[in-house]
């Protein structure tokens, strides 16, 4: 009987059911709980499981540059990242409220890993992300436009929750360029969260793209609704240097 259960689960793929009534039927500790407890544990498992693959598959379409959480954010290093407004930020209530995130700093000062900590600790949340370098986004918008796929593209970035758009006005934005990324903003415009990532300040941004009138459309849609976190120092890449380690691995042998 047990046996044609399982059978029915696994045709059902109710893989934590047959995990939880196998610990069950392996301990007899469960048997001191009633029928309602012993199954509430057995749905917990299955809740668990279900959670638990969906967040690998939010993380895995999310496709961040890199592997971050916000346990592993540096504090300690002087670049003026507040913790306090940080750890807010972690909360999500900002992308809740379809607010965008500036991070304004020199390379190397840790914008994208911060960017990347957020959109993890997002999807945890239950939001959808997605991580874009500037320049791969636009080619893959203009891409679309050649083979047809534009509209799918474009109202895909519009359901994304939480879009990351990195190395933010590195190139200057010809004509074409700007009004594919307006048009992206404008679909999002207060319907959903942003994060750009740059080495200029806002101040600069409106020199790196090309037609004024488009410049005028993107900023505005941009920093009036946009936390910041501005940082300065040294490279982070100068603390984590592989060879710097090694030398000091040697030192200490």
């Amino acid at each position: 009987m047990i046996q044609q259960t399982v059978e029915k689960l696994r045709d059902m793929r109710l893989t934590g059911f047959i995990d939880a009534l196998h610990e069950q039927q392996e301990s007899v500790q469960y048997q001191k709980l009633d029928f309602d407890e012993r199954f509430g544990l057995i749905v917990d498992k299955e809740y668990l499981i279900r959670q638990n693959r969906r967040l690998k598959r939010s993380i895995t379409k999310a496709r961040l540059k890199q592997q971050a959480s916000i346990e592993d954010v540096d504090f300690d290093t002087p670049r003026k990242l507040k913790r306090a407004e940080f750890l807010e930020l972690a909360g999500g209530s900002w992308i809740a409220n379809h607010h965008n995130l500036v991070i304004i700093g020199p390379t190397g000062i840790g914008k994208s890993f911060l960017a990347c900590s957020l959109a993890d600790k997002a999807c945890k949340l239950g939001f959808q992300a997605r991580y874009y370098r500037a320049n791969a986004i636009i080619s893959e918008l203009l891409l679309a436009k050649a083979d047809g796929s534009y509209p799918k593209l474009i109202a895909q970035l519009a359901k994304i929750q939480l879009l990351i758009i990195d190395e933010w006005l590195r190139d200057p934005l010809n004509h074409l360029q700007a009004r594919e990324i307006l048009d992206v903003l404008d679909d999002r415009y207060r319907k959903a969260s942003t994060i750009f990532c740059s080495q200029l300040p806002v101040k600069q941004w409106y020199d790196r793209i090309e037609e004024p009138t488009i410049a005028d459309a993107i900023l505005d849609r941009i920093v009036h609704d946009s936390h910041r976190i501005e940082l300065e120092g040294p490279s982070m890449r100068k603390k984590t240097s592989l060879i710097k380690q090694n030398n000091a691995s040697l030192r200490s042998d």
